[in-house]
């Protein structure tokens, strides 16, 4: 009902936008392709400018502006009227209403823009948790996070030493917790520089790599509050590197006036953070750590700016991992912390196969000898220590040593081996295919990602679909099982939702349109329009996807492809003016074109990026906008010729296809989703091609079709 709900008010505006773009492209003086290329360079500048305010105001206020943004349209095309219209004396009225209007619009979005106390618009709830009522120590949006900081309050940290006899020890820190999207948190210790405080860390789950010996350097892959960075040098490492990708966490630990002195970094000392992407900074970087660690690093910040970016998921694949594992020194290890659960073995199996596969990619050809996981069954996480060398006696030693002092339990060991049938076949897998074999005979999916299928925190796959409600009846998983469970049904009821509006909002409303068509053209119409509609979304999405991973940063995923994308299509659209759509070849050998370029952009398109990705990152943004301009281009030519095709056939027929155009494009961004996380991205961006290569069929029956009507009137 919520997600109705939502769908429903989201849809509101864009109904209405639609129906001003409509009339624009079929009563404007100006050609189709202008018109349609206007719409999209603005659309192009859109993608910019949603991250220039999302960085400057809260989601809500950002939303305000845009209304501001829009009503300034509304005011150009009632100036456009009066200079083309008779009645002068009214249009001038409306033209002084509007812009009091947008008087009000821009005093209510700034308003709400300066409002530190959230007496304005607010989320009401965020991620199932209320939000009104609460003023936060800190809070701040930015183009794909918005983070919180509570109160600080004081934890207690109980630790039970099994040491022949138990023995507790407590330890209480003040901790103020970050949420970042509502949901995903992190803490920050408030022990203000002092070392001497913070000795309970020693005994987290986390950090049972740093009871190695001899390692004196580490990397830590998401800084969160800080927790971790300090854990290094409670352990003596000498010098620490911190990576995060948010601004916003590293400026809170660097120079918030009360957050920074609170967790003390800088009293620290020899500590360094960096602001990037974890995965294009290591593959830039020539430096080389003793340990490397990653735990539970799964926001999903990267999703909320709506790109489809996956930034995180893009730190679980074999690809990155084999990034990671050259980063480390001599006897370096990779210490990956995830959930854990005795009885279901899924993201630590997932995992294992992950490290297994990276191994394997090396030229390792036992992994199960460099893999030692340890768990701590009572908060049910497991950390999983990988190391390309191998593990000596004297580490060995000390693993087991912390594990029967602080009860953990020894999931997997390089010379003992595993409790479960199923990890123990995963650790000792001899190639990535007996892997994806040994994941065929499993509910939930234990595949080692790769930069195609980036998706290591989806453990659903649509195979097990019809075992649902088995699943369902299980136990709560401990891990991102429940979400995907979730994540799936909201899916198929998006999906639902979809059509249902489809039908409400353009199938029915658009109906009139063609009924005096001739059938022929409503037929094969519908289907140059909704092809390109479905080409299209698929593109779009999986070019996002595919370059997220390339790029890093959703700042520059949503802007850069989003914006090369919408820009080349827009200028193909102006283009198009220059090609007939009733008699040139060109109109059929251009959606070939694009079909063709679509397909080896699939094909060969990840591997590619791969070997680019050590490039700073102004290379890196060249290089996706040269790979992504061509498509656009070719793209932008197709609805323009279409539509001044279908219209010489038919003048009254121009609303359907606009609204076949748009309603096969939201079917297609739900299908393309699906088709990336079953198939893999290249094969989303290869399905686009083959559409496209599909159009000139129609584009052949509906050209022969205004010969044959013109041959007739001729006669």
């Amino acid at each position: 009902l919520i997600w109705f709900e939502f769908t429903v008010c989201l849809a509101i505006p864009f109904i209405f936008s639609g129906i001003v773009i409509t009339l624009a492209l079929m009563n404007s003086p100006y050609s189709l392709g202008k018109v349609y290329g206007a719409d999209l360079v603005g659309a192009a500048i859109g993608c910019l400018g949603v991250l220039a305010v999302l960085n400057f105001v809260n989601g809500p206020s950002a939303v305000l502006w845009v209304s501001v943004l829009v009503g300034f349209g509304a005011v150009l095309f009632a100036i456009q009227h009066k200079f083309i219209c008779e009645e002068n004396g009214t249009v001038a009225v409306q033209i002084r209403q509007s812009l009091l209007l947008i008087t009000v619009l821009v005093s209510v979005a700034s308003l709400n823009s300066l409002d530190g106390r959230r007496l304005g618009i607010y989320p009401v709830s965020a991620k199932e948790q209320a939000q009104i009522g609460k003023i936060f120590w800190f809070e701040k949006w930015n183009s794909f996070s918005r983070i919180v900081v509570s109160r600080p309050f004081i934890f207690k940290l109980e630790v039970k030493f099994h040491d022949g006899e138990v023995d507790k020890r407590n330890w209480r820190y003040p901790l103020s917790i970050f949420k970042i999207d509502g949901a995903a948190q992190t803490g920050a210790y408030g022990f203000r520089g002092d070392l001497s405080k913070a000795d309970g860390l020693k005994y987290r789950i986390e950090n049972v790599g740093y009871w190695l010996p001899g390692r004196k350097t580490a990397a830590i892959i998401g800084v969160g509050g800080g927790r971790d960075l300090i854990s290094a040098r409670v352990f003596g490492y000498d010098e620490v590197t911190g990576v995060e990708i948010n601004p916003i966490l590293t400026d809170l630990l660097t120079r918030h006036p009360q957050i920074s002195p609170f967790v003390g970094l800088d009293g620290i000392g020899k500590i360094r953070l960096v602001n990037d992407e974890a995965r294009s900074w290591f593959a830039r970087s020539q430096e080389r750590f003793d340990m490397i660690q990653m735990a539970f690093i799964d926001t999903w910040a990267a999703t909320g700016a709506g790109a489809f970016s996956l930034t995180e998921n893009g730190l679980y694949t074999t690809d990155s991992w084999k990034i990671f594992l050259s980063r480390l020194n001599k006897r370096g290890v990779f210490s990956v912390s995830r959930w854990h659960s005795r009885r279901l073995i899924d993201e630590t199996g997932r995992l294992i196969s992950l490290a297994v596969a990276a191994l394997l990619e090396r030229g390792i050809a036992d992994p199960a000898k460099h893999l030692y996981m340890i768990a701590d069954a009572r908060k049910r996480k497991a950390t999983l220590l990988t190391s390309p060398d191998g593990f000596s006696d004297a580490d060995i030693d000390a693993l087991e040593k912390i594990a029967a002092k602080l009860d953990f339990e020894i999931v997997l060991h390089p010379k003992i081996g595993v409790q479960s049938t199923l990890l123990q076949r995963i650790s000792h897998a001899k190639s990535k295919s007996e892997l994806v074999a040994l994941n065929l005979t499993a509910d939930l999916d234990l595949s080692p990602p790769d930069d195609e299928r980036p998706f290591f925190f989806n453990q659903l796959p649509f195979r097990s679909l019809t075992k649902m409600r088995g699943i369902l009846q299980k136990d709560r998983y401990p891990g991102v099982v429940t979400g995907n469970i979730g994540a799936t049904i909201t899916l198929a009821m998006l999906f639902a939702i979809s059509c249902l509006l489809v039908i409400l909002a353009i199938i029915r409303p658009m109906k009139y349109a063609i009924n005096s068509a001739n059938p022929m053209l409503v037929a094969f119409g519908s289907a140059y329009f909704g092809i390109i509609g479905s080409g299209f979304m698929l593109t779009e999405i999986g070019l996002l996807q595919k370059f997220s991973v390339f790029l890093g940063n959703p700042i520059y995923s949503l802007s850069i492809v989003l914006f090369s994308l919408i820009l080349a299509t827009g200028i193909g659209s102006f283009f198009s003016e220059s090609v007939s759509a009733y008699r040139s070849n060109l109109i059929r050998a251009i959606p070939v074109l694009t079909g063709l370029y679509l397909i080896v952009l699939g094909l060969f398109l990840g591997p590619f990026l791969l070997e680019q990705e050590g490039s700073p990152l102004v290379i890196r943004a060249m290089i996706s906008t040269i790979v992504i301009f061509p498509a656009g281009l070719l793209m932008g030519f197709a609805f323009p010729l279409g539509l001044r095709l279908v219209r010489s056939l038919n003048e009254d027929v121009g609303p359907w296809f606009w609204g076949i155009n748009g309603a096969f494009g939201v079917l297609a961004s739900v299908a393309a989703v699906v088709c990336s996380i079953t198939f893999g991205i290249g094969v989303t961006i290869a399905v686009a091609g083959v559409l496209y290569c599909l159009l000139p069929i129609p584009i052949l029956i509906l050209q022969k079709s205004r010969g044959a009507g013109l041959a007739l009137r001729a006669g």
